[in-house]
């Protein structure tokens, strides 16, 4: 039996709060996390978004893209974070090629990811091609986030991870897409690396909380990747990107120590063993 009141829990953060706030100007904060130590570390913090990104591709498989992820490892991974995350509201993605062949493909996985690994929500990426999918797994029961701008899993049709939507077409076309999205039930919209002017007049023209990466600061929330933001990444140096940590530094500097601890007989001490 539970000794935690209910009282003394966390409110839990719902697609509900973060209306709320977007509606009062107070800022959302997100990060992304791949298993339960993280996600219990940037929760207990008071985060109040952690999704489990198909950048777990890049940052825990070493691939070079997103696109070699699949439902199975996205449900590994959202599992593992759901069960380190008391407060947080975990949005997890729909990985490539889980929601782009049909729509009921796509309403069966999303299905999958909130019955299998407990997510409170699935974001996708992509504008009017997949508004109707996303209003069938709204219409589901299932809370839907957006994803404009720089999108990853179509990084070879872009062939580029520069700025998104600099030339007006481009930019007219994705506050048209952001419209039809929230149109079809999403309840916030990714920006990712597209120029700041064009995120405020999406944030703007939108009824629904933006969360920016790469887009400035006249969205509703940022999001960023925890292991860019701790600094466990050393190559990737975007302009968007605040290092708040060294930890790669940091624990390549206690891995050394702990050798040398070893190698000279230090460790155990007499004090770090059983009599």
């Amino acid at each position: 039996m539970s000794t935690q009141s209910n009282s003394d829990r966390p409110a839990k953060v719902t697609t509900q709060t973060l209306q709320e706030m977007k509606e009062r100007g107070e800022k959302i904060s997100m990060l992304t996390a791949y298993d339960y130590t993280m996600a219990t570390i940037i929760d207990q913090a008071g985060i109040d978004v952690i999704l489990v990104g198909d950048s777990a591709s890049n940052v825990m498989a070493g691939y070079e893209t997103t696109v070699p992820m699949t439902m199975d490892h996205m449900i590994y991974h959202a599992s593992c974070v759901v069960r380190g995350a008391e407060k947080a509201l975990v949005v997890a993605d729909l990985p490539f090629m889980s929601y782009q062949v049909t729509t009921e493909e796509a309403l069966r996985n999303a299905g999958r990811m909130m019955k299998e690994a407990g997510a409170h929500a699935v974001k996708l990426e992509g504008g009017k091609p997949v508004a109707k999918t996303v209003a069938k797994i709204v219409e589901a029961g299932i809370p839907v986030m957006g994803h404009l701008g720089l999108t990853p899993q179509s990084i070879y049709k872009f062939g580029t991870y520069k700025v998104r939507a600099k030339e007006e077409e481009e930019a007219h076309q994705l506050i048209k897409d952001a419209q039809k999205l929230e149109e079809a039930g999403c309840f916030a919209l990714v920006l990712e690396k597209i120029p700041a002017k064009l995120a405020k007049e999406v944030n703007q023209e939108l009824s629904i909380p933006t969360i920016g990466i790469g887009a400035g600061s006249h969205c509703d929330g940022q999001v960023l990747v925890t292991h860019d933001m701790l600094g466990l990444n050393k190559e990737f140096k975007p302009r968007f990107l605040r290092r708040y940590a060294d930890m790669y530094t940091d624990m390549t500097e206690s891995v050394q120590q702990y050798i040398a601890d070893i190698k000279s007989g230090d460790f155990p001490n007499e004090n770090e063993q059983y009599s």
